[in-house]
């Protein structure tokens, strides 16, 4: 439920109210808007008397949460989350797009990478030092040297990383070099690692599952917030369905729902939704012009020669032609590039 309070309650009412609510059992969540304070409490509202709790100075109304994820919802938050990694805002006014190689190879190949993605309009590099992979005999990264080599290309080009942990026992290690934590679609619901991630003091990057409901989406990120941390992107990069024309079935229609439902910002992966680099210009155009507040795209100086996703993944010439073919997109939809 959410307690709201009056325009002119004073420091003191709302801390009573919430000292209150935690003696219930409920957790708190105040959060401070610019006309009033509201704060949400999340527990079992069998303890607690609505018509009690109004009669505490400086409470206006109770207003029940009907959705079952609380934190993430936009009953409880109608301001949008906004998510600072440096200079570098998500979910503002300005659309950014993190790219880089799917799996960082070597040292040489992410620092070259690195540049051309930056020089092109990029704003975070994204690389894969852990890579989860449907057979065991694949590519799984380069783990902890990966990392270190994130970590010397953050220090050349200045770019904040974005890099994904597989595991709940490797969170404190990828939180050591990650300036954002990503989860991948994979381990959407591996409640373990979310609750570890939450706690690491990071933001973090939720992809949405292989198969999973927008609410599942919602649910697995409600998971984060009720660790403490609102830092949370949300990224849509396609769904399984029955097509086989494309890697994964790329729900645009999850962006203006998200958007609807809940505070966060969402993200569009769609590379690893189409499996194919030439899907991937049309497919980033639509995410921006349904409301997308970022891009999340593969790019490798040479992907024939990747060890991972090279199909997918676009070469510095075409990804700097879809950062000039989004420009005008960009625009039109009221957002800054």
């Amino acid at each position: 439920m959410i307690v709201v309070m009056r325009p002119d309650a004073t420091p003191e009412q709302i801390k009573n109210v919430e000292e209150r609510l935690v003696e219930l059992g409920f957790k708190t969540h105040p959060i401070q808007g610019e006309e009033k304070t509201v704060i949400g409490a999340i527990g079992d509202k069998k303890t607690l008397s609505s018509e009690a709790l109004i009669t505490f100075p400086g409470v206006e109304k109770i207003v029940p949460i009907l959705k079952p994820y609380k934190l993430v919802s936009s009953e409880l938050k109608r301001e949008k989350t906004t998510v600072r990694v440096g200079s570098v805002v998500i979910g503002g006014d300005e659309l950014v797009v993190m790219a880089g190689p799917c799996a960082v190879e070597s040292e040489e190949q992410l620092l070259l990478a690195a540049q051309q993605v930056k020089e092109a309009g990029a704003k975070i590099l994204r690389g894969g030092a852990f890579k989860p992979r449907t057979s065991p005999y694949a590519f799984q990264g380069l783990e902890e040297e990966g990392l270190k080599m994130l970590s010397r290309a953050k220090e050349v080009t200045g770019l904040p990383i974005v890099t994904e942990v597989v595991d709940p026992r490797d969170v404190g290690l990828v939180a050591e070099y990650a300036d954002i934590i990503q989860i991948g679609a994979r381990n959407m619901q591996n409640f373990r690692l979310l609750q570890e991630a939450g706690m690491a003091g990071k933001p973090i990057l939720l992809k949405r599952g292989l198969s999973s409901t927008i609410e599942e989406w919602l649910m697995a990120a409600e998971y984060i917030l009720d660790k403490g941390n609102d830092q949370v992107i949300l990224c849509e990069r396609g769904i399984r369905t029955f097509e086989t024309a494309t890697r994964n079935t790329l729900d645009l229609s999850a962006i203006p729902v998200v958007r609807e439902n809940s505070h966060l910002p969402v993200l569009v992966d769609p590379s690893h939704s189409t499996g194919s680099w030439k899907y991937v210009a049309p497919m980033a155009k639509a995410a921006v012009a349904a409301g997308a507040d970022g891009l999340l795209i593969e790019v490798h100086p040479e992907p024939s020669r990747a060890l991972c996703d090279g199909p997918q993944s676009l070469n510095p010439e075409n990804f700097e032609i879809l950062m000039e073919g989004l420009k005008p997109i960009v625009q039109a939809v009221g957002k800054k590039f």
